[in-house]
């Protein structure tokens, strides 16, 4: 947005109406704070100083480092490629998970908008487990699968899974009636009517619970790590985080968070707003 307009409208003359476009030019100023990636950069930068400066205010690496000092461990960590590989093994098991749990949702809310069973076999399950918190099956997990990705996997299942049927499924129930007559009279049923009608109508609300589903899936990941990587003697990022800190090597253990965050906020700004871009904002669902 590079100027303003405005349109005002004038009394006749001679019997002709006429009108009068006024433009504006905003300033640098005003243009660069109507850059919403400016703003937030400027958010974190204000950030990154207030931590620079609570740090040398502490002045105890031990306690808290400064930011300098993680960015320099940071690099170290990236240099030697430590960081690197725990960062891929995360991202590796959050990817199997996450993709998988997608899958038995889709499965799962096919199954509750077709049949009667199927959607009170639903609001059973995510009345029931939805408010479980995945950590409370870490046990479980531990006794059923034993240490390994195995196990990591099945906390992230529940991690996703009801999140991603629940939306859905509240997304195919909003969908009016007249997208749905839409539907029945160009004659679509089965796959063909729940692809090309209830899920471009529903997405938005799909993709919220994608959202959510990621950000819980991320957290409970870095959670378990910290359990069985520890017994299995190497993993992620969680593996990471409390291996340096078992050496006291602070910085490095900020270093680790700051990288849990650096991927957190890539997807979120970066692979969710774009996929965002090519579908709800396209379809005029969102502004």
């Amino acid at each position: 947005m590079g100027q303003a307009t405005i349109t005002l409208r004038q009394r006749e003359q001679d019997g002709q109406r006429k009108t009068v476009v006024l433009e504006r030019q905003l300033s640098v100023w005003h243009r660069l704070w109507n850059q919403t990636f400016l703003r937030k950069t400027a958010i974190i930068v204000v950030l990154a100083i207030a931590w620079q400066v609570y740090g040398s205010v502490v002045n105890n690496t031990l306690l808290f480092p400064t930011l300098s000092d993680t960015v320099s461990s940071f690099v170290s960590s990236i240099q030697s490629g430590v960081l690197v590989d725990r960062a891929w093994t995360s991202l590796r098991i959050l990817v199997l998970g996450y993709v998988t749990g997608i899958v038995i949702a889709a499965a799962l809310t096919i199954l509750a908008i077709s049949t009667r069973i199927g959607t009170d076999f639903l609001e059973v399950m995510t009345a029931m487990f939805n408010p479980l918190p995945a950590i409370a099956l870490l046990p479980l997990a531990l006794l059923w699968f034993g240490l390994g990705t195995t196990s990591i996997v099945f906390v992230l299942l529940h991690s996703v899974v009801w999140v991603v049927a629940l939306n859905t499924q509240g997304g195919f129930l909003s969908v009016s009636q007249t997208l749905r007559m839409v539907g029945r009279n160009y004659e679509l049923t089965g796959l063909r009517y729940v692809s090309l009608i209830l899920i471009p109508a529903a997405f938005p609300a799909i993709l919220t619970g994608l959202k959510i589903a990621w950000a819980f899936a991320w957290r409970t990941l870095i959670a378990a790590e910290l359990v069985f990587g520890v017994s299995s003697g190497k993993g992620g990022l969680g593996w990471y985080i409390f291996e340096n800190r078992n050496l006291l090597d602070i910085p490095a253990v900020f270093a680790g968070l700051l990288t849990v965050i650096v991927i957190g906020l890539i997807v979120e700004n970066f692979v969710f707003r774009l996929v965002e871009k090519r579908t709800v904002r396209r379809w005029g669902m969102q502004s």
